[in-house]
């Protein structure tokens, strides 16, 4: 643009009905002229709109504060430039020609950036009206937002909190790797058939490096499909009596009828099917470890001759009058409340004491998001060889899809959710669509168990003022006390 053209721009009388990207390009070209700052601040920026004015007045603005800007008309270059050069903040409009209203194509776009750099810092340009649809494309990976028109000040303010978050998460990333693989290494090494580097699935490694050698008892608690026959069997792996026997007895599925016999024995002729001597489950783990599945659905009478055998670590078979000694290890599982269920007497205190020396509590699937990335791709790689699918990816827009659901069945839904989803697809790389048959309305919401950290109850907080108000940041801001900026920062820093 010539010096004259400058000039009969900034002459031209403001009318509320100029279009609105007019503004935009004469705010940007007055900030250029009168501008006095030149350091360059910013590092390479990638400006993607399909109005040429926008983009004409973004660099006349962001070059005086950038190393480098790229202008692109075209979205469809996307994939070309990302492929070629590496951008430090990515400007993009939420909507273009093909659908000027909806966001869709913003949406489409910001899921290709991030599939080709999950790390991309992409900041949304958007309309007054496209609020709402900007803080959902927050949740779906985008760092911020700037409305038309904006201003230019806060739009470089913007821009350069964006690259410093970027060069942090860098710096963080780059200690955290180093650190992350010393940690991978030894934990895949040692842990073999557990899957998860999460801080949550650390504590609980280090709680079997502390208890497996020893014959304390363990009690595992958890949600269904949380893997606590998985634990179990990692605690007798590395345990003294690894060499022997590991029996594993799920009392859910003992009647109570059998339930002597079948951990007990029984003798020939000792009841009516009866034919032969039979050894029970403590006497055929002897020497090694008898894990009792679901021990929380055991009835009070059989609790009772369950602690008297612990308690003399003898049993006698059903028709016998001789005791017989046993020697195990014993870990005990449920999903049950037992310290709940001892308050309502459907527990014996004493045999909770008994079996709980040691106590494992596995969290939910949901408490440990971080870890799906991982089980994903182990049980992927499962099922494309268990059905010869080839080879299969699963992309990061699904991971996100699966980061938001609340799991209810834990990892074993998970390993059945991507197993249907192997089979069904047709493609070689799994999407959020492969994934409809999880259930309705299962996107992750507070647990019904009371959070008293501070970080989860502000989240919480934060969650309901945003859907009481319909998704409108202003309201919600105001609600809770909080001025716009706080409350973006809180949204960033609460990945929501």
């Amino acid at each position: 643009m010539s010096g004259s053209e400058v000039v009969r721009a900034n002459t031209v009388p403001e009318s509320r009905f100029l279009p609105i990207h007019w503004h935009c390009f004469r705010q940007f070209t007055l900030l250029t002229l009168t501008s006095m700052k030149l350091d360059k601040e910013l590092g390479k920026i990638l400006i993607i709109d399909d109005d040429e004015d926008v983009l004409l007045a973004a660099k006349m603005l962001l070059k005086r504060h950038a190393k480098e800007v790229t202008i692109e008309k075209n979205p469809k270059k996307i994939p070309f430039l990302l492929n070629n050069y590496e951008y430090d903040v990515i400007l993009l409009d939420m909507n273009f020609s093909q659908d000027i209203t909806s966001g869709k194509e913003g949406f489409f776009w910001l899921e290709q950036i991030l599939e080709k750099d999950p790390s991309a810092v992409v900041i949304l340009i958007t309309a007054f009206g496209d609020v709402e649809t900007a803080v959902k494309a927050l949740k779906e990976g985008a760092t911020d937002f700037v409305l038309k028109p904006w201003q230019n000040d806060k739009l470089i303010a913007t821009l350069a909190a964006a690259e410093k978050l970027k060069k942090t998460q860098k710096a963080e990333g780059g200690k955290k790797a180093r650190i992350g693989k010393q940690l991978r290494e030894t934990v895949r090494h040692n842990y073999k058939d557990i899957i998860g580097e999460s801080q949550a699935m650390q504590d609980i490694f280090s709680i079997i490096d502390k208890v497996a050698e020893t014959d304390a008892n363990v009690l595992i608690l958890g949600e269904n499909g949380t893997g606590k026959e998985v634990i179990a069997k990692a605690l007798h792996d590395r345990s003294r009596r690894k060499e022997n026997v590991f029996v594993n007895v799920d009392m859910g599925a003992v009647t109570e009828s059998l339930f002597e016999s079948e951990l007990f024995g029984h003798k020939k002729g000792s009841f009516t099917d009866a034919k032969d001597d039979r050894i029970g489950r403590f006497e055929a783990a002897n020497s090694g470890t008898l894990f009792l599945d679901e021990i929380g659905n055991l009835g009070m009478p059989l609790q009772s001759k369950l602690l008297t055998a612990l308690q003399r670590r003898e049993i006698t078979p059903v028709g016998s009058n001789r005791p017989v000694n046993v020697d195990i290890r014993l870990i005990a599982a449920t999903n049950m409340p037992l310290y709940d269920m001892v308050q309502t007497n459907t527990f014996r205190q004493d045999l909770l004491y008994r079996i709980n020396t040691v106590e494992i509590h596995l969290p939910p699937l949901r408490k440990r998001l971080e870890d799906i990335p991982l089980l994903a791709e182990h049980f992927v790689k499962t099922y494309t060889e268990k059905y010869q699918k080839g080879t299969m990816k699963i992309g990061s827009s699904t991971l996100g899809k699966l980061k938001k659901y609340a799991w209810p069945g834990n990892i074993r839904e998970l390993q059945h959710a991507i197993e249907r989803a192997i089979i069904m697809s047709d493609s070689d790389t799994l999407k959020p669509e492969d994934f409809f048959f999880l259930q309705q309305g299962g996107e992750y919401e507070e647990s019904a168990e009371e959070s008293f950290n501070l970080d989860e109850v502000e989240r919480n907080v934060i969650r309901k003022a945003i859907r009481k108000h319909n998704g409108n940041i202003s309201k919600a801001a105001k609600e809770l006390g909080l001025t716009r900026a706080s409350l973006y920062r809180r949204l960033e820093k609460h990945g929501l």
